[in-house]
């Protein structure tokens, strides 16, 4: 069979049957010797960068690292406003932006910035999304993809996207009109395309979901080849999972990735939510850059162990996290997602709480009769909250109050919300929807 997907990595220049063979040594080492494997490879990245890599030269030099200690709490973590800075000036030497993969990242964090990885990191990277679509029955050559995303507007980019799609086995459906009108074309293609899998924004599959659940449709059932769904960049709730599962008649995986980096965790057969020890080394950080304890929350920040053409050593990727107590060095799992840091809510009494505290509170009244299709909460002032919210009918004044009571419970009391509903709700230019917006 001609493996077109394999055939555009090969072009592009990513040396992927090097990179499998990479991958597979690595699969291949021992739990008793993992912690010490890991070690050597961040001690080797960091080398690198330090005789290589003048930005990074620079960062250290103003951090306590010392040298001849190499104590590696003692790194500097890298954060998004750092690599704000043209690319030419990050980049390590022997490398150019004509050598390299170069892409951007969303901006969800409200920091984008332009990036790069060597060839030879970025074919570990996909032959690591291949080793965890495998576990599924996904192969890239051959499975079809029906995938909920964004795409850019104007006609050259676009082109672009549609080619990319057509080369990687997938077909796009651009989720900046979710109308129940445009679902329903949706729909139409799932009745006439042999798709194997699903794959896209969580907030777009959920709305998806909910409109068969109103048709009483299993999607399965109108489209047998279907195997599984996987949902990304956006958090999954347990309510809406067992939803999309009941109403695409398929599991459900959650996924968590950085395009910056490569998968972070991918949820296994088993359900674990597992973390990437492969390419990559997680750590949970408290406010003080120091590693705590698994079980217990802080900052994610990741070590990426084979870019040599950018360092991502120590960095913050802005969101907060905690490590299943179970976890070892060879297979962390993540237990919990809790948000993005630039997503905290500081409430009047001074308790900060993850905004995602007030959409998990309210989602779960606001949902019950299934009349609100989708919503967003934004802090205006300290005391002070908007909710847009998309529904058939409006809310009433027992639902509002039931959703204040919860609030004053689980948060605090003395707090204010106005509610606007929306025909559609406002998504950023690739399509997602931040559910949490702080003007503070």
């Amino acid at each position: 069979m001609f493996r077109i997907f394999d055939l555009s990595l090969k072009l592009n220049g990513f040396p992927m049957k090097e990179a499998h063979r990479i991958f597979d040594e690595i699969l291949a080492v021992p739990e008793s010797e993992y912690q010490q494997f890991t070690e050597s490879n961040r001690e080797k990245i960091v080398e690198f960068h330090l005789n290589n890599n003048p930005f990074y030269q620079e960062l250290v030099r103003k951090s306590p690292f010392e040298l001849k200690q190499q104590n590696w709490n003692d790194l500097p973590v890298l954060t998004k406003k750092d690599l704000q800075k043209p690319l030419s000036e990050r980049l390590s030497k022997g490398y150019s932006s004509k050598t390299v993969f170069v892409n951007k990242t969303s901006g969800s964090s409200g920091d984008p910035f332009i990036f790069a990885k060597d060839k030879e990191a970025h074919a570990l990277t996909w032959t690591s999304i291949i080793y965890r679509f495998g576990w599924y029955g996904i192969d890239f050559n051959t499975s079809y993809q029906a995938r909920f995303y964004g795409i850019p507007l104007n006609f050259i980019d676009y082109q672009k996207e549609r080619l990319k799609d057509f080369l990687g086995q997938r077909y796009r459906f651009p989720i900046f009109d979710l109308s129940d009108t445009f679902l329903e074309k949706v729909l139409r293609h799932f009745k006439t395309k042999k798709f194997d899998y699903i794959n896209g924004y969580t907030s777009s599959i959920v709305l998806f979901a909910k409109f068969l659940h109103a048709k009483n449709i299993v999607l399965k059932d109108i489209c047998p080849s279907l195997k599984v769904c996987m949902v990304t960049s956006e958090m999954l709730f347990e309510e809406d999972k067992i939803l999309m599962e009941t109403q695409f008649g398929i599991p459900v995986v959650n996924e968590y990735g950085a395009s910056e980096l490569d998968l972070i965790a991918f949820q296994d057969p088993n359900g674990q939510w597992l973390v990437n020890s492969e390419t990559l080394f997680v750590e949970i950080l408290d406010e003080n850059n120091q590693p705590v304890p698994n079980g217990k929350e802080g900052r994610i920040v990741i070590t990426s162990l084979y870019n040599k053409a950018h360092p991502f050593i120590r960095y913050d990727i802005g969101d907060i996290g905690i490590l299943d107590e179970k976890s070892t060095w060879k297979k962390p799992v993540l237990k919990q997602l809790l948000g993005r840091t630039n997503d905290i809510a500081v409430l009047p009494s001074g308790k900060k709480s993850p905004g995602l505290t007030f959409y998990y509170v309210t989602k779960s009244i606001i949902e019950d009769d299934g009349n609100v299709k989708e919503f967003i909460i934004r802090q205006t002032k300290t005391d002070t909250f908007e909710i847009d919210y998309v529904s058939e009918i409006e809310l009433n004044s027992a639902q509002i109050k039931k959703i204040q009571e919860a609030i004053d419970k689980y948060l605090e009391p003395g707090l204010y919300f106005t509610y606007n509903r929306k025909e559609i709700l406002e998504r950023t230019l690739r399509g997602k929807l931040k559910q949490f917006q702080s003007s503070l």
